[in-house]
């Protein structure tokens, strides 16, 4: 009988060498130049994270940028935006294109820059010099001006909410010439110029009556142009009435604060655009932007609009998909991961951390597949039951709870391995900043550990594939990409599409690249 432990030596020699140095100081593989700027512009949010600050962040893009093709860098910006409902690096992309190339920058701009605040992002991108120039140019002057034309007066007038620069300032900058004396009046109320009042926009002659007390009607416009007034109970809930669904989500306890859920029919109102199926898919939102908003509400929100929020986690988390066959999801509680999700900022750091993404993660999976086990780990695997008929909410809530300590990113396959666990697909949730088992055996001057207990687990399964879900901007990975693994990051819904058609065998053999890469221009 042939010997079982040369055999088992020989398996190991056949596994990648790892070829670089993660963040925390273990082995790593180094992703490519794509996979890396596909990395950083669905989780960068040039924020700074528990790794590193915003201005390496800034740098390492740049540097990216110069190694890939512009097309790429096109398709990226619309992927990030459109499914990854990024803001900071989809513009930053756009700014970078300005420079690389412009045919690819038209191609882009509309559906990229697709609101006022992602213009105003642009425009600070491009005057900060960070691109390689400081003036916007002709061509995305003229991107700008057709942008402008091509929107009604209603909207640029509920567009210019937001400062530095401010839409007026864009105005300034690139001088667009009106088509009508409607618009004519428009600029010139942006811009402090002689302007006909009558001529204004019907939207903006209602506000300024409401400012000067002239009228009583709240009108219809973003209520950041209305809270620095002297707003009374009818008038926030009025606000309340004709919010957008995500003004609506983020402003729950103001409107509660201010009465709003006193009032006859707001609770009901509320409840259902917070569960309304359209509103939410129009909204973009995150499902952990969802599970935020539970958590950070306070008692006087009624309970109808508190389960609204349920719901709507249910349909955020729809496509989700259903594996055939055992699924397992190892998250990463770990201390790196308590470190705010979209970065530390000044004045508005997040209080969604990598760990609330990675237990909302496991908890939407177990939700869709009832048969899933979860499996957590920190420097070692992390004891946790869930019942799968609990709530999306509930089951993160207790997941994100877990104690802590240093990342073993193999600890959970480890786990699996010593029980001879059967399995289909095995989803890791965590920053792969793996680097208590970097030191343990002889692996740690090749493969890293957690290749090693991939290819034991293949061993029983050989038809199993690996997901391994990043939710920080790093360039490295634990398992390199090959046929049965899949290294991809970001934390919307578009995931979840990724893995249902990796797990049925349905990507290129680049995976989450082919995916950016098969997007139209």
């Amino acid at each position: 009988m042939a010997s079982k432990n040369l055999f088992k030596s020989m398996a190991g020699k056949l596994l990648p060498n790892a070829n670089a140095i993660n963040e925390a100081g273990g082995r790593a593989y180094q992703l490519s130049p794509k996979a890396v700027l596909a990395q950083y512009a669905v989780t960068g949010c040039l924020n700074g994270t528990f790794y590193a600050d915003a201005e390496t962040q800034l740098q390492k893009v740049l540097e990216l940028c110069q190694t890939v093709d512009a097309e790429f860098i096109a398709k990226l910006a619309m992927y990030a935006r459109e499914r990854g409902h990024m803001k900071d690096m989809p513009a930053l992309l756009c700014a970078v294109l300005a420079v690389k190339d412009v045919a690819m920058l038209k191609a882009v701009f509309p559906r990229v820059i697709d609101n006022g605040k992602m213009l105003r992002n642009f425009v600070q991108i491009v005057r900060s010099g960070a691109v390689g120039r400081k003036s916007l140019g002709t061509a995305p002057k003229r991107l700008i001006n057709e942008w402008l034309e091509a929107r009604s007066d209603d909207a640029i007038f509920k567009d210019s909410v937001g400062q530095a620069p401010s839409l007026a300032d864009v105005i300034k900058m690139i001088h667009p010439k009106p088509k009508t004396e409607s618009r004519a009046a428009l600029y010139g109320y942006f811009i402090g110029r002689d302007f006909n009042a009558d001529a204004l926009p019907a939207l903006v002659r209602q506000f300024e009556q409401f400012k000067a007390g002239e009228a009583f009607d709240v009108p219809k416009v973003p209520f950041q142009m209305l809270t620095a007034l002297p707003l009374g109970t009818n008038d926030w809930a009025e606000i309340a009435r004709n919010a957008a669904w995500q003004m609506t989500r983020m402003n729950l306890n103001t409107f509660a604060r201010h009465g709003v859920f006193e009032q006859a029919g707001l609770p009901e109102l509320i409840a259902d655009r917070l569960r309304d199926e359209g509103a939410i898919k129009k909204a973009r939102v995150f499902p952990y932007q969802l599970l935020a908003a539970f958590t950070n509400t306070d008692q006087r929100v009624p309970a109808q609009v508190r389960d609204a929020l349920q719901d709507a986690m249910e349909i955020a988390i729809s496509n989700v998909p259903k594996i055939d066959g055992k699924v397992y999801v190892l998250p990463d509680v770990s201390g790196s991961m308590h470190s705010p999700v979209t970065g530390q900022r000044k004045s508005a750091t997040s209080q969604v951390r990598c760990i609330d993404v990675a237990a909302l993660v496991a908890a939407a999976i177990v939700r869709r597949n009832p048969n899933a086990e979860v499996v957590p780990f920190s420097d070692d695997v992390v004891k946790c039951s869930l019942n799968a008929r609990d709530s999306v909410m509930t089951n993160a809530e207790k997941l994100a709870s877990l104690p802590s300590g240093g990342t073993n990113c193999s600890a959970a396959l480890g786990e699996l391995n010593r029980r001879k666990a059967t399995g289909d697909l095995v989803i890791y949730v965590s920053d792969n900043e793996s680097w208590v088992d970097s030191t343990r055996g002889w692996m740690a001057q090749r493969a890293t550990a957690t290749m090693k207990e991939w290819a034991e687990f293949k061993q029983r399964n050989a038809q199993a594939r690996l997901v391994c879900i990043d939710v920080q901007p790093y360039a490295t990975t634990q398992a390199q990409t090959r046929e049965d693994i899949l290294n991809i990051g970001g934390f919307s819904d578009q995931v979840f599409d990724v893995i249902a058609e990796f797990a049925a065998g349905r990507l290129r053999a680049d995976h989450w690249i082919g995916v950016i890469e098969s997007v139209a221009l």
